[in-house]
């Protein structure tokens, strides 16, 4: 034969130009032909040219095919006219033009059949003869542009063999190689913007402009939330962020998820002996000592994506006003009354010892580390002159007994209308197990006058000319942060507090802070006897401990917030672990196995492999456009379908239902389950290339439904993890989404997704040892030493 090459034109693979190429380069393998192959940009059609003499070539595809058949397998002139070459004349003068009239309409139905019937009346054989060549290379044009082989039964079962054909498997290699190389408009990608978009815009999630103050709104949810006031002067745990703050923030971007009216409000709690004691250890003043750790807290809540509408402290002068309102209230309406009490004194740095700062052995269950107010152990409510064996916390003296006046709220006079009150708000609003039963075993017990003054300087002047050189006790004034925060974020603050009728008070803490917010918050704005928005449910949590004990700055053990970010976690992993071992009915227990596991096993597994499974089919088939999907039942897919979306919307009116009770770790456990039930669906499907290729329909409502279960995925994963919501939105190309009472299909065909990206990476689980004892505390780095 005489030296030749091959010069293929640049070609997108649905065109029939490339249908063409392919059918030339099945020949050159099936027929061992020696010669390059070449892109050639600037030409319109196959060609086979000869080497020596370039303005000498053949430029149809049949006719190349023909000749390399009949030269390179050296057959005779009877053999070449007994090869089907009729085919190739079928082929070329019936089903080539038909073939450009069928892409333009994207209707395949013509050609498909006028395949199979070739394939039946010529009795075409598996083996590649040139009419066998030049079938397959239809019937890869047809699949290229969309068709299914489903309704075609003869003609799948033979392109499902001949496919198989390393002539054609190879072929196809060289032809995407050569081909797709250099058109303009193939490697030129589409940009992704709002221009690329089909989608329903029906149930997006409401932007909220940071410039524009919240207000209770009529005939619309109003959802006030606020999470315990954190102590200024320390840095939280993994436990206290749980406990509150990260809780509460799940419950807030639900209901913003949700579209619902809603404010979150946190701050510091920066009053008191704890502030004072702590800016003596660090010589500052307890100004500078509490704009310091404001900012910390802050950066802390920042970066593990905790949202607050307003995050403020309790050092202003709206407390001032608003806590001493509320104080003169309750005086004037004979709540109030003076006394004097002994308290414990320290005569080694000469001041009256707050009940936190008395340490001793609790009376109740014989713990040796109980605070003065109360045991962290058996969960008892204590007086500091209680505990065996007391001792300053700040230098180990033992303190000494002093008579000083003070103000008492007198708790037994308005412990009708607390107990009134709780009874129906406990009901009315689901309260927690930890939070009825706390406040129930107070109102049983019968309340008693609680001092609610100190001997300070650093707090909220008592408003009292004969107290004036005492300050309001933390306890009574922290709670009322929610308010003065509330009221530096806006002027009309009494919009939110002082509207029961509209707004709804939602507040989040560990099981300790119950009482304060059940029984003393409630009883001194009830003793006021003004309309306030009273706590309509509460949300409690019990302990979190780190692996076999509890968390301690001072001894260097667990994980703190200001420490977590080092580990190289996104905050979404830490969000995750956190909320699904938080600590509803009982302790639980950080351990680096578990937390290892979780994500390898949960997230990664489940999530991370569905998100990224559907995506990337997604861009490799469908070129990053969602398939032209059905939402009637399909061939061979109608059951799969109908009891997917059954399940989904079983399961996602569970969610809503948990997360409506602030069942947190509930709504987190559904919110996976659903998104396994997206891979089950995909398994079920059995999504991969043969489906692609054969099951064109049943693949692309099996892809088009499953983006679809990603879009409500990126909603309900929001409130949890809301890095991981944004990174699918992005990927999707879309704006977030509501969540909604039903799956629906806002993605439309024709709508082009973003660039797949990995959520989660896996964890080596040698990491485990390594973190147990770089965060263990000095004994166990000690040991590993």
């Amino acid at each position: 034969m005489a030296t030749i090459k091959l010069q293929f034109p640049a070609s997108l693979k649905t065109s029939y130009r490339f249908a063409n190429s392919l059918k030339v380069a099945i020949s050159v393998h099936e027929y061992g032909v020696k010669a390059p192959i070449e892109a050639a940009a600037n030409s319109s059609s196959v060609r086979l040219v000869d080497a020596k003499d370039l303005d000498r070539f053949i430029s149809d595809a049949n006719a190349i095919i023909s000749y390399l058949y009949w030269k390179q397998k050296d057959v005779s002139f009877e053999e070449f006219l007994n090869s089907k070459m009729s085919i190739l004349d079928w082929e070329a003068l019936t089903f080539g033009p038909l073939a450009k009239e069928a892409a333009e309409k994207k209707n395949f139905t013509q050609l498909l059949s006028l395949l199979q019937d070739k394939i039946k009346q010529d009795s075409v054989s598996e083996k590649f003869g040139p009419a066998e060549i030049a079938l397959a290379a239809d019937i890869h044009f047809c699949i290229a542009n969309g068709a299914g082989l489903e309704e075609y039964p003869e003609l799948s079962k033979w392109y499902l063999k001949v496919e198989k054909n390393p002539s054609f498997v190879n072929a196809l290699r060289v032809c995407l190689e050569k081909s797709l190389g250099q058109p303009a408009e193939i490697s030129a990608k589409v940009p992704i913007s709002t221009e690329t978009r089909n989608i329903q815009t029906s149930n997006l999630m409401r932007e909220r402009k940071q410039s524009e103050k919240l207000l209770p709104k009529a005939n619309e949810p109003n959802i006030l939330i606020t999470s315990a006031l954190p102590y200024v002067n320390n840095v939280p745990h993994l436990g206290n962020i749980v406990g509150s703050t990260l809780s509460a923030d799940v419950f807030a971007r639900y209901h913003r998820a949700r579209n619902h009216n809603t404010l979150y409000i946190c701050g510091t709690d920066e009053y008191g002996t704890a502030t004072e004691t702590k800016a003596l250890e660090e010589g500052v003043s307890p100004k500078k000592l509490c704009d310091k750790y404001n900012a910390l807290h802050k950066q802390v809540y920042d970066w593990f994506e905790i949202e607050f509408d307003e995050f403020g402290r309790t050092t202003t002068p709206k407390q001032t006003e608003i806590a001493q309102h509320i104080f003169k209230k309750l005086n004037e309406n004979g709540f109030m009354s003076a006394d004097s009490m002994t308290q414990l004194y320290c005569e080694v740095h000469n001041g009256y010892l707050a009940d936190r700062y008395v340490e001793g052995i609790c009376p109740k269950c014989q713990y040796d580390d109980a605070r003065g107010d109360q045991c962290d152990k058996c969960g008892c409510l204590l007086n500091a002159f209680e505990l065996i064996e007391p001792k300053c916390k700040l230098d180990g003296s033992k303190p000494v007994k002093r008579e000083t006046s003070h103000v008492f709220l007198s708790l037994d006079k308005l412990q009708p209308l607390v107990e009134t009150w709780a009874t129906e708000a406990a009901v009315e609003g689901k309260w927690t197990v930890n939070g009825r039963a706390i406040t129930e075993s107070w109102l049983k017990e019968g309340l008693r006058p609680r001092c609610i003054t100190r001997d300070l300087k650093w707090g909220t002047p008592v408003p009292l000319e004969e107290f004036k050189d005492k300050v309001l006790y933390v306890w009574f004034d922290a709670p009322i942060g929610y308010i003065s925060i509330t009221a530096k974020y806006t002027d009309e603050w009494e919009k939110w507090w002082r509207n029961p009728e509209q707004v709804k008070l939602y507040q989040f803490m560990g099981k300790d802070n119950v009482p304060f917010h059940t029984v003393i918050f409630p009883a001194s704005l009830l003793g006021t006897k003004e309309k306030w928005t009273m706590l309509h449910h509460i949300n409690t949590t019990d302990y979190l401990n780190y692996e076999t004990g509890k968390f301690s700055k001072s001894r260097g053990v667990g994980v703190f917030g200001n420490t977590a970010q080092d580990i190289g976690l996104s905050p979404s992993v830490w969000r995750y672990y956190l909320l699904s071992t938080r600590p509803e009915t009982s302790d639980t227990m950080f351990t680096w196995k578990d937390f290892i596991t979780r994500h390898n096993s949960e997230l990664l597994a489940n999530v991370g492999n569905f998100v990224n499974r559907t995506l990337k089919f997604t861009t490799a088939k469908y070129n990053g456009v969602v398939p032209h999907y059905l939402e009637s039942a399909s061939v061979g897919a109608g059951k799969l379908k109908t009891d997917f979306v059954q399940d989904i919307n079983k399961l996602l009116k569970k969610y809503n239902a948990a997360l409506e009770q602030s069942k947190l770790r509930e709504g987190l456990r559904l919110a996976m389950e659903i998104s396994a039930r997206g891979n089950q669906y995909l398994q079920d499907n059995r999504v991969d290339n043969k489906c692609f290729l054969y099951e064109r329909q049943k693949c692309a409502d099996a892809i088009g439904y499953s983006l679809n279960l990603i879009y409500l995925l990126a909603s309900i994963m929001y409130p949890y993890m809301p890095g991981v919501g944004a990174s699918i939105n992005k990927q999707l190309n879309v704006p977030a989404m509501a969540i909604t009472d039903v799956f629906s299909l806002p993605l439309l065909p024709g709508h082009r997704i973003g660039e797949p990206e990995y959520l989660f990476t896996r964890i080596d689980e040698a990491m485990e040892e390594k973190w147990r004892i770089k965060y263990g505390g000095t004994n166990i780095q000690n040991e590993a030493a």
